[in-house]
């Protein structure tokens, strides 16, 4: 019986090269280190910003450009551009393209026919959806092109440009549309931790078991939303405590003064969000790579993502361009709708603005959260919510209260008592939820159950006293004209 030849084992790189240049190598073995060599020195190049790297694939990788967004071609192809636009990041957002009909009908019945107001606001309400999940798309597509922590949070960024230009679009209307702002700023942040981190632990929670992520995710975004929540509500505070209180101040003095109160609020909110944003993209930047890095290789069909046709660098740039003049357009469209909305059709004031406009707004970043939970990849699930919901109250708000104070509008944080308690009680609900650093479908649908309670009492909640009056007067109106 013959005994089976063992294989030689092949010397580690380094020997080889030696052995080359000493002369007692094989010809290939010399041949093996020569590519070794040769690899070596494509390194050293890129090590010092030379050559060209190269994706598993074999495309070429642009420098600056990391590979995984990396197209393979450069400038404008316009059947790339729109094929790649189509498909969208996912399944379901790729559904969301069937509804751009609505946002070329919302354009077309608000230039032509003014008097339709219901038409335009469900059709201008639906054509928002597209727009914004395709800003999210390209916002997607750029973000690939840098470095991770970076990427998410300029995706978040670009996810939250919708609703920022709805909060211009909006306090440019005056102070009408002050109470509307207000509920959208809370409503946003309720959207983001109980609708959308409901439906990632739910979806995550239907395909896997449990789902696991890291504490510096988890507790760093709770631990940063329950201090921006308190400094949301802090003049809401001050002012629900004195009111009624003409002993200590009397009303006009206390408005003023919370105004104030909010001005400085802003602020110190903006300086922490540039704190933030140095703690994730210098200090703790390696930390944050890492989990995020880990939380790739979880994805069982991340190579399918990674071998999708991308956009190049200038596409990107011109898609953003293009769904951000009709997130504009959307916008304009439906915020001058909805007074008539409030006025005509008795829909809460309340309502319109803690559940409506949030929901709407907020769409591709839900979109986007609840595809990376179904690849089980909870970090940057949780990276977008929170991260969005955090912009909300530390870059987002202050943006608007400063533009209101320039504008010379009421525009404060004293948001209503029911708004600011629930947001408190939904912040610490989910930081519960968090504190494990695990999830299931369970804890998904008791946070979607909670937003529920809160639309239903939303639709419920009565409109401001001159609103009210206002509708009484159209109602005097209406019913005069009948008489006649």
């Amino acid at each position: 019986m013959t005994t089976r030849e063992k294989p030689q084992r092949r010397q580690p790189t380094q020997e080889r090269r030696a052995n080359v240049f000493r002369g007692k190598t094989t010809g290939r073995q010399k041949s093996n280190a020569n590519d070794d060599y040769n690899y070596g020195q494509e390194q050293d190049k890129l090590e010092r910003g030379q050559g060209q790297r190269r994706k598993p694939g074999g495309n070429k990788v642009t420098r600056k450009i990391e590979p995984n967004g990396e197209s393979g071609r450069s400038w404008f192809h316009p059947w790339h551009f729109f094929r790649i636009c189509w498909s969208s990041s996912s399944h379901v957002a790729q559904w969301t393209n069937v509804l751009w009909p609505f946002t070329i009908a919302a354009m077309v019945l608000h230039f032509g026919y003014h008097d339709l107001h219901m038409w335009i606001f469900i059709t201008a309400y639906i054509g928002m959806v597209p727009a914004a999940n395709l800003v999210g798309f390209a916002g997607q597509e750029l973000a690939r092109k840098i470095p991770k922590v970076l990427g998410v949070i300029l995706e978040t960024a670009f996810g939250s440009i919708v609703e920022i230009i709805l909060f211009m679009v909006l306090i440019t209307g005056g102070n009408q549309n002050v109470p509307v702002i207000q509920a959208a700023i809370l409503g946003s942040i309720l959207a983001n931790m109980l609708l959308c981190l409901g439906a990632c632990f739910f979806v995550g929670g239907i395909n896997w078991p449990h789902q696991t992520f890291d504490e510096a995710i988890s507790e760093v975004g709770s631990n940063l939303m329950l201090v921006a929540g308190l400094g949301l509500i802090i003049p809401t505070v001050y002012y629900n405590s004195l009111q009624g209180r003409p002993a200590y101040i009397d009303p006009t003095r206390l408005e003023f003064e919370t105004k104030r109160i909010s001005y400085a609020a802003a602020i110190v909110l903006l300086v922490a969000f540039l704190m933030y944003l140095w703690f994730q993209i210098r200090s703790h930047h390696s930390l944050f790579e890492d989990i995020l890095e880990a939380d790739e290789e979880r994805d069982h069909d991340g190579h399918i993502d990674r071998a999708k046709p991308k956009l190049t660098l200038f596409e990107s740039i011109v898609a953003l361009i293009i769904t951000l003049t009709f997130v504009t357009f959307m916008a304009i469209i439906l915020v001058q709708q909805i007074h008539y909305i409030v006025l005509e059709h008795n829909v809460s004031d309340h309502f319109m603005g803690l559940i409506l406009v949030p929901v709407v707004e907020k769409v591709s970043e839900h979109l986007t959260a609840v595809d990376e939970a179904y690849d089980n990849q909870m970090n940057f699930a949780l990276a977008h919510i929170l991260g969005s919901s955090i912009q909300t109250a530390l870059l987002n708000t202050p943006l608007v209260v400063l533009v209101g104070w320039g504008l010379g509008t009421n525009m404060s944080m004293n948001f209503e008592l029911f708004d600011a308690v629930v947001l408190i009680l939904a912040i610490i609900v989910v930081g519960n939820f968090l504190r494990d650093e695990k999830s299931d479908y369970l804890e998904g649908a008791l946070c979607v159950f909670v937003y529920i309670l809160i639309a239903v009492t939303a639709y419920y909640y009565p409109n401001p006293i001159h609103v009210q009056e206002e509708i009484a007067h159209l109602a005097a109106e209406a019913a005069g004209g009948g008489r006649h």
